[in-house]
This record gives C-alpha cells, sequence and structure tokens, in this order.
C-alpha cells in the first residue's frame, strides 16, 4: 500500500516536473515577449494539430475561436493595479485602524 503511494508520488512529480520543464523550454516562463512568441506559436500550431487528431478519432468540432489576447498587456496592466493596491496599502490600514479601534471602543461603552 505504501508502496503504491510512493509509485503514484513519483509519476505525478515526474509529470509535474516534464511540464514545468516543456513551459521553460516553450519560453513560456521567460520575459513576456517569450511568453507572446510562445502563445504565438501554439495558436498557429494548435488549430493543425487539433484538426488533424479529429479527423484521426472520426469527430468533428465547430472551428476555434480567434482570441486577440495580448500577454504583455495583461502582465502590464496587472503589474499596475498591484503597484496601485501597495500604494495606497498604509492608508488603508491606517484608516481600518481607526475605524476598527472604534469599533472596540464601541462596543467597550
Amino acid at each position: 500500500s505504501l508502496t503504491r503511494y510512493w509509485c503514484l508520488f513519483v509519476i505525478k512529480g515526474g509529470l509535474a516536473g516534464a511540464a514545468v520543464y516543456v513551459a521553460y523550454d516553450q519560453g513560456l516562463l521567460g520575459s513576456s515577449t517569450q511568453g507572446a512568441e510562445a502563445l504565438k506559436k501554439a495558436q498557429a500550431a494548435l488549430p493543425p494539430a487539433i484538426q488533424e487528431w479529429t479527423s484521426y478519432i472520426g469527430w468533428e468540432l465547430p472551428p476555434t475561436p480567434k482570441f486577440d489576447f495580448s500577454p504583455s498587456d495583461s502582465w502590464n496592466k496587472g503589474v499596475q493595479t498591484v503597484m496601485s493596491a501597495l500604494s495606497v496599502a498604509p492608508t488603508r490600514a491606517s484608516e481600518y485602524t481607526v475605524e476598527g479601534w472604534k469599533y472596540v471602543k464601541d462596543l467597550i461603552k
């Protein structure tokens, strides 16, 4: 029983390691430009591969939707949001502290 769990752990760990290696090898863990290039390659390669696989199996799928997605724009928006939240954090913490003390004082009365 313990051997079985150990084997499953090793298999899952190997799969996770392989996934990280493939992501790194394809440039997904690099800079935003490398990520954008990897996304473009995937968008170009996946539809023909899926079409070939489904024709081999005998299935028919609807056409692949087209996405207009810029990883660098999304990354920049995320960084801006985080920096904005961090810049107001001291003020918000002070406001919440004052509100908390006021609430505690009102409870004590």
